[in-house]
């Protein structure tokens, strides 16, 4: 076949004047290789580059250069190879000369598959498929780029390597999917990027971050980063064997929940955060100091800079930058599971922050969030929900969960979830239970905890069973409820007995974590110290009977942080925790206190095993309003009962009696009023005999004196039971 004529291969071809304009959606059917009989033409887009040479292929071994004609003013440079020969190019710039393969001469990108399981909302790893992926395309080195944006009309990759110009690598639209894509050679890990989009009515938005970026800049900043694909070397191969066991139904599970950027500041400057590193050599021992089998983190995805709690999260791929990269956050909790302890990490899958280089409005419509928000999401501020009726933005979300369990080893999901509208609730269910069975089946051992907002019943029930799947729930109820009563004048207490009795008939209706969350750390406006009442050693008192209540009723234990170091002050997210007041008695005492009650918790298997059972509680004294006195027992099969006292009141209570199952010597293994925690050291010597004089119901009985504001525990061993 001939070769066309010079009027035919330099022919300026229809819509090259879109390159230029930055409106082309079909950079593919332009520019590239494009065959003409016996060669193939070649068209590139390089708006300021000073000339353009072909580098081809010989047929008996190496390289030769040829020019490019620039045919326009707008930057397109056409030239020609004999069809098939393979080429690159060598581009001369004002500083300097690149030589790079052509981004638009490699074929399509995305597989059929992989486009169905996008398109599907299967619970797969989507950030394996999307996103920007570092790799090799015919042997060329660089990053793949695949976005969803069905409705926009051009999609370009923009990045420092194009000077941030969206006229450079306009992407290919693979139609059946709404996924664009373009593999850019010779960059790699490190670069920043964005991507820049021509919306359905020609618009051009702000530039969008990557919403399966692996890694972004530090806030304010906004740029997506892209990340080498080299995996971690963990070292917790025997931790992630075994956690199954520990994250049991029957297992002791007592959570420290962090707020990893005001848990304490470098050097207290508010403007710093610690480094995943730093808090790994500072935190780590703190929590396990404190006897806790978990640390919690409130959420650490990348988000804006005005949402201090961490969430809405804008990043539901990469740990925020604020504390480093990435590989910092799995040598954190790599560093968690060498010292025994489990990492659970908030996950906010339900809303999205309104900032317009994130998801919302993403192609110029509501693509990721739900088309008809409530009245107060359309404020000014106010997070979008996510549309969970799209398949495709419940995959995105089911992707985002698999990925912080399967890529950093998490041990578990505390998934956030705030009501929803009526009409949306079914929709929420659906994906919550697609959730739970996809985690079930790919990442068994972890555990997923539902909110205390999930107000349907069967939250904890299996799936199969018409529950929701989840493994825990969190209830704040009780504990709020708990620090009601103890807010109140201990003359009045008497008359909200009935509340704190009545919370035992729902104790088991769910498989319960008890909390005193973040959230509690600054209810209207006050730390929960300052707002118990009585003088300040009340308030102590108080503070240590509440925390021994809560460890002592059924249910996994939750605490957020400087609650086990009594701070005063109310929790300030942009501050951090009063290390200085930390070194003081009552805070000392109160740290110590935390510290036994874990050790108790995880020692006796009566406080742990029957956290989720009716059989693992029973009630003693639940009638005493007069004296504001309760009593109960916890149980677990074949191990000695512990019996639980607290007196709510600032009065001492000598001679005391109390029925109990046994006979003989029940040694007291709590007393919140020891005078190593601060209390005043009222107590009984470290033990009490049970007689044959029947009370509440049993046939023995003891009497003893109960501290002031205080809360005893007291147990058999197991070789004295009868």
């Amino acid at each position: 076949m001939p070769r066309p004529d010079d009027k035919l291969l330099y022919s300026i071809p229809d819509g090259a004047g879109a390159l230029f304009d930055g409106t082309c959606g079909d950079p593919f059917s332009i520019l590239g290789r494009h065959n003409a009989g016996s060669v193939d033409i070649i068209r590139v887009f390089y708006r300021d580059a000073r000339r353009v040479r072909l580098v081809v292929a010989r047929r008996n071994g190496g390289w030769t250069e040829r020019p490019m004609r620039r045919v326009d003013d707008g930057g397109l440079y056409i030239g020609h190879v004999s069809a098939g020969a393979a080429y690159r190019l060598k581009v001369t710039w004002a500083d300097g000369v690149e030589e790079t393969a052509d981004p638009y001469s490699f074929p399509l990108l995305l597989s059929e598959h992989e486009m169905d399981l996008f398109l599907s909302g299967r619970p797969v790893r989507l950030d394996q498929v999307m996103g920007a992926r570092p790799m090799r395309v015919e042997d060329v080195a660089g990053v793949r780029f695949a976005v969803w944006a069905p409705h926009a009309r051009r999609v370009s990759v923009v990045g420092d390597f194009n000077i941030w110009d969206g006229r450079r690598h306009p992407m290919r639209l693979r139609h059946e999917a709404g996924i664009w894509e373009i593999f850019i050679p010779g960059i790699g890990a490190g670069e920043r990027y964005k991507y820049e989009i021509l919306d359905h009515n020609g618009r051009i938005g702000p530039h969008k971050s990557d919403p399966f970026a692996l890694c972004a800049e530090i806030p304010p900043a906004t740029a997506s980063i892209i990340v080498a694909p080299s995996p971690f070397t963990w070292t917790d191969g025997e931790w992630m064997r075994d956690r199954g066991l520990r994250q049991a139904d029957e297992a002791p599970i007592a959570i420290y929940e962090v707020h990893a950027p005001s848990w304490r500041r470098p050097t207290g400057d508010p403007a710093l955060t610690m480094s995943w590193d730093d808090l790994a050599r500072e935190l780590l021992p703190h929590a396990r100091d404190g006897g806790f089998s978990h640390i919690g983190l409130m959420p650490v995805m990348e988000h804006p800079s005005g949402w201090v709690w961490g969430c809405p999260p804008l990043g539901l791929f990469c740990p925020s930058a604020r504390h480093g990269p990435p590989e910092g956050f799995a040598r954190f909790v790599d560093a968690c599971h060498a010292m025994q302890t489990g990492v659970i990490l908030d996950w906010v899958p339900d809303r999205l922050p309104p900032d317009m280089h994130g998801n919302a409005c993403f192609d110029g419509t509501a693509l990721y969030e739900h088309p008809h928000p409530p009245a107060t999401s359309l404020m000014e501020g106010r997070p979008l929900f996510y549309d969970l009726g799209r398949r495709e933005v419940r995959g995105f979300l089911i992707s985002s969960a698999l990925m912080w369990l399967e890529r950093y080893h998490l041990d578990g999901l505390r998934v956030d979830t705030q009501p929803v509208p009526a009409e949306q609730q079914e929709e929420m269910a659906v994906f919550l239970r697609e959730l739970n069975e996809a985690i079930a089946e790919r990442v068994p051992g972890a555990v997923v905890i539902a909110s205390d907002t999930l107000s349907a019943s069967g939250v904890t029930a299996p799936v199969t069973h018409g529950g929701m799947g989840f493994s825990f729930q969190w209830n704040t109820a009780l504990p709020r409820m708990l620090a009601a009563y103890m807010e109140r004048d201990p003359l009045w207490r008497g008359g909200d007995h009935a509340g704190i009795i009545a919370r035992s008939d729902t104790a088991f209706s769910e498989k319960f974590i008890l909390c005193h969350a973040h959230v509690e750390g600054m209810r209207d406006g006050r730390s929960l110290l300052s707002r118990l009442a009585g003088d300040a050693w009340q308030k102590q008192a108080c503070m240590r009977t509440y925390l021994s209540f809560m460890w002592g009723w059924p249910g996994k234990k939750l605490l957020f942080m400087g609650l086990e170091l009594a701070q005063q002050g109310v929790w300030n997210p942009e501050g951090q925790l009063d290390w200085e007041a930390s070194r003081l008695p009552a805070s000392v005492g109160m740290r110590r206190m935390v510290g036994d009650l874990n050790r108790l918790y995880r020692a006796y298997p009566a406080l742990h095993r029957g956290d989720c059972v009716p059989d693992g509680f029973s009630w003693v004294i639940r009638d005493d309003t007069q004296n504001s006195v309760f009593a109960w027992l916890r149980h677990a099969a074949d191990s000695a009962p512990v019996l639980v006292i607290c007196n709510m009141t600032p009065v001492v209570r000598h001679d005391y009696r109390v029925g109990v199952p046994y006979r003989g010597y029940w040694r007291e293994i709590l007393n919140s009023d020891a005078v190593e925690y601060g209390g005043a050291g009222v107590g009984n010597a470290g033990g009490v005999h049970a007689h044959d004089h029947g009370a509440h119901g049993f046939e023995h009985s003891f009497v003893l004196s109960l501290p002031p504001l205080g809360m005893l525990y007291l147990s058999m061993a197991q070789a004295d039971l009868s």
